[in-house]
């Protein structure tokens, strides 16, 4: 299979003129957006579309701490619980001053879509804290995480929702927040948090799948558009966990990675670099450009001429004003929502395509779905079954999308919420509406 050429609608403006998308202005509106859009290709009722919009619940909580120099600051969490129809809620907890309830709302429900189309007994939800981990010592992290695991006892729960990391948060936070809640249950309950430490109940592979998935994907698209991986150049944006991962990964199985970037800049080098032999962010804090022999900035490494793009540093960073210079014939969404629904609109009439993250960037949740089995039944998988495992999902998660692609005239992103939907609408309809 071909691709269309990118020049065929590069420059054609009069095509988006007369229905120009407005760029949303938070996660949840873009969030909205993408529901409705998918919606319009499915007989689905339209009440359970309109329930989809909502989070069932929002908590707010308020987080004294005590700071080393013996003040006390006060913090604001969130925990949005979207939709849970098809099992206990699912997702990250974020430590990161712009976190808002907005921003936790739109991002639930992206992992109620992203359960969905892995196929896992989970709903979404997400929640964080509005604080900039930089500016908290390791103590002042943990009492926080303490606190904030106390204030959220009675959402939370290996039945009822099961928080992760995300942005600012790491394993360590999770058994923080794990051993907090067991505390105060009275026994250890590790299946409250994925994302743990293997030693207290963490699963092999858990840090790196986000990253492993998004690779896989990569894989598998080049491959259904008749691209050699050994023929195809990569520039990855944010070198953090996801992005070094899924970089190294491709490194390894043949593609030429030629940029990475952290929040200071890019290392650009056309005839490859050695992913191995860059840290990552979490083996050496903000790194990259001091490995590097050429400094390019971040804006410019996603206006790259290369083939494959991966943004997996930020959400909202390919919008309305650069979606008509990215030059890569295939983006690969590894952070949460990168592309914004103006710029979805332009790559869409550009005929490039677009693998949606709630696809690519499942493997976190997915090996937090294998966490949660052996927490429950108390038995630790090998990293080698784990990756197995994770495979073999990520490729039936990828069959399912695709049938859906080949069989509409839509994206790759109206696709996979095509099958994300019909999954929880079906759900919705069997259970039907309490009272």
């Amino acid at each position: 299979m071909t691709m269309a050429s990118k020049s065929d609608n590069a420059g054609d403006e009069s095509a988006r003129e007369a229905d120009e998308p407005v760029e949303p202005t938070s996660a949840v509106e873009t969030a909205r957006r993408q529901l409705s859009h998918a919606a319009d290709h499915l007989d689905i009722d339209p009440n359970v579309v309109e329930r989809l919009k909502h989070p069932k619940k929002v908590h707010e909580v308020t987080i004294p701490v005590e700071r080393d120099d013996g003040t006390v600051e006060v913090f604001t969490g969130y925990r949005a619980q979207h939709d849970s129809v098809r099992g206990p809620y699912k997702g990250g907890l974020r430590y990161h001053p712009h976190v808002t309830r907005d921003e936790c709302v739109g991002l639930g429900m992206w992992m109620t879509w992203k359960c969905a189309v892995m196929d896992l007994p989970f709903g979404g939800a997400k929640g964080g804290v509005a604080v900039d981990p930089k500016d908290l010592s390791t103590d002042e992290k943990e009492r926080l995480t303490r606190r904030f695991a106390q204030e959220l006892r009675d959402a939370i729960g290996p039945n009822r929702d099961i928080p992760a990391p995300d942005m600012g948060t790491d394993p360590q936070t999770m058994a923080w927040l794990m051993d907090a809640y067991s505390m105060q249950e009275g026994e250890t309950i590790p299946g409250v948090v994925t994302g743990k430490p293997p030693v207290v109940g963490g699963s092999e592979g858990r840090e790196e799948a986000p990253g492993r998935s998004v690779a896989i994907i990569t894989q598998l698209v080049c491959e259904y558009y008749d691209r050699p991986l050994a023929e195809t150049t990569v520039a990855v944006q944010g070198y953090g966990s996801v992005g070094a991962n899924a970089a190294r990964l491709l490194d390894d199985w043949g593609a030429t990675v030629v940029a990475i970037s952290d929040v200071n800049g890019a290392m650009y080098d056309p005839a490859g670099i050695d992913t191995a032999s860059v840290p990552s962010h979490d083996e050496e804090p903000e790194a990259v450009t001091t490995y590097a022999d050429t400094v390019i900035t971040n804006d410019e490494l996603l206006t790259l001429d290369v083939d494959v793009l991966v943004p997996a540093a930020l959400g909202n960073v390919i919008t309305e004003a650069n979606a008509d210079a990215i030059a890569a014939d295939l983006v690969i969404e590894g952070a949460n929502g990168p592309t914004t629904a103006a710029a979805d609109s332009i790559l869409a009439a550009r005929d490039v395509a677009v693998i949606p993250d709630i696809l690519a960037n499942a493997g976190g949740v997915t090996v937090s779905y294998f966490e949660w089995l052996q927490d429950i039944n108390r038995r630790s998988w090998s990293l080698e079954r784990v990756n197995d495992e994770l495979e073999t999902e990520m490729r039936a998660a990828w069959r399912a999308v695709r049938t859906e692609f080949e069989a509409r005239d839509v994206t790759w992103r109206d696709a996979a919420y095509i099958v994300a939907l019909t999954r929880i609408a079906e759900a919705h309809e069997s259970r039907g509406l309490w009272p």
